[in-house]
């Protein structure tokens, strides 16, 4: 659960068993405008991550992905220790085309050899890590 004096924020790597392609999403205004990301966002207060994680989906994508895998690929902690940021990866048979709300104003399915640039800075970090790329691709692997 978030707490008071602790920020957490959570996000997610959508990826097409089918295609062997991943959801990016084009960001719209707020911080960093104009670079690709990832589903997510802030964790309410009395939230748990996962329920952080499936309301930013409903928000952003303007529905629910069902009987998806989620897994996880890592949790970074700021320097200070104030903000923890959750990222999963949440496996789904096809591609889908998301019902964007205001928060993005575009969104690519694409291989992880072909990400979008500019990359937001957090997701940025995220595949800077080989250990991360590396994980990425094992749970890419893993069956129902």
């Amino acid at each position: 659960m978030a707490t008071n004096n602790l920020k957490q924020s959570c996000g997610a790597l959508i990826y097409s068993t089918s295609t062997n392609r991943y959801l990016f999403l084009l960001r719209n205004g707020g911080r960093f405008p104009d670079t690709w990301g990832i589903v997510g966002g802030k964790i309410e207060s009395g939230e748990s991550i996962l329920d952080g994680l499936l309301r930013e989906i409903r928000e952003e994508l303007g529905g629910e992905i069902k009987g998806a895998k989620i897994l996880p690929i890592e949790q970074y902690t700021s320097n200070k220790g104030t903000f923890i940021y959750h990222t999963f990866l949440i496996k789904v048979e096809d591609e889908f085309l998301p019902a964007l709300n205001h928060e993005h104003h575009g969104y690519c399915w694409v291989t992880l050899d072909h990400m979008p640039r500019p990359l937001h800075p957090g997701v940025w970090r995220t595949f800077k890590f080989k250990a991360n790329k590396d994980k990425i691709q094992v749970l890419e692997k893993i069956r129902d």
